[in-house]
């Protein structure tokens, strides 16, 4: 055999190896997910869909384990998995059993606050998050201008004057929060309550500015005037221009970077921060 056939030989031997170390690295990108996280994920997806309704209770474990393929531990993993996101409850006694939760809009609530404060000043800026409050807020405006009723308006009122009556006395951010907070409820979507009270929480408890001079404060009273009229009106387009004019100026409000040692507990702040 000559060199140079030697040679080609060799080459076609290095082409097979790199083909096979090829396959072999590309068959080791698809891993497959741990037996108990399929069973839980094809259980969500059950929930999700509504095929398991909240309230509705589990087979038992040995029902699951045969019907998965899988082994009892596997099953009591997955459930464990679900359970700890307040997706299913177990309870004891011979009425007992594992069920699809009821979960309460306050416990989402909670959850997104909670999840958001992690978020924040990493993954969330202080930016995003007011963007994301004139995202949902101005066209709450217009939408509250639309079903108002009686009581909403009353209620906006009463908490104006709340305002008014805090103002130079440490309660400003709570009573403008409510204020804002009121006027999402009178869309009569529950679910814009749930989300955007979670901002409303994070974005006091991490990014509001100690150093606020109270005449802003004024000025945010005056603000809320303008989308009550708009409001009582109902005016939507005013209601929702109002509203966006309002979280402009609010912006100035609030900074990023906030030292972490001013923040002691999950909803206040220290002596030199609260108000």
């Amino acid at each position: 055999m000559t060199r140079g056939s030697k040679t080609s030989g060799k080459s076609t031997d290095d082409k097979t190896v790199v083909s096979r170390s090829a396959v072999a690295d590309a068959l080791s990108l698809s891993r497959i997910r741990p037996a108990y996280q399929q069973v839980t994920d094809q259980l969500l997806q059950r929930i999700l869909s509504g095929s398991l309704a909240a309230g509705d209770r589990l087979p038992s474990e040995a029902e699951l384990a045969s019907a998965f393929g899988v082994s009892r531990s596997t099953i009591r993993e997955a459930l464990r998995a679900l359970a700890s996101r307040d997706v299913i409850r177990t309870t004891r006694g011979t009425t007992g059993g594992t069920f699809v939760a009821r979960v309460q809009l306050d416990q989402v609530s909670e959850y997104l606050e909670t999840s958001i404060g992690l978020l924040s000043g990493t993954d969330v800026s202080v930016a995003d998050m007011l963007e994301a409050r004139e995202l949902l807020e101005v066209p709450a405006a217009r939408l509250a201008a639309h079903r108002r009723n009686r009581q909403h308006l009353a209620a906006l009122r009463e908490a104006i004057d709340r305002e008014i009556m805090s103002r130079g006395r440490g309660g400003e951010f709570r009573e403008h929060r409510n204020f804002h907070g009121l006027v999402v409820k009178a869309t009569g979507n529950g679910l814009l309550a749930v989300m955007t009270e979670p901002v409303f929480r994070v974005l006091q408890a991490r990014f509001l500015d100690p150093d606020v001079p109270h005449e802003f404060w004024g000025q945010v009273d005056h603000d809320h005037e303008a989308i009550l009229r708009a409001i009582d009106d109902g005016d939507g387009d005013a209601a929702a221009r109002a509203m966006s004019e309002h979280l402009v100026r609010l912006r100035q409000a609030y900074r990023d970077n906030r030292p972490v040692g001013l923040l002691l507990d999950r909803t206040g702040f220290s002596a030199r921060t609260r108000r």
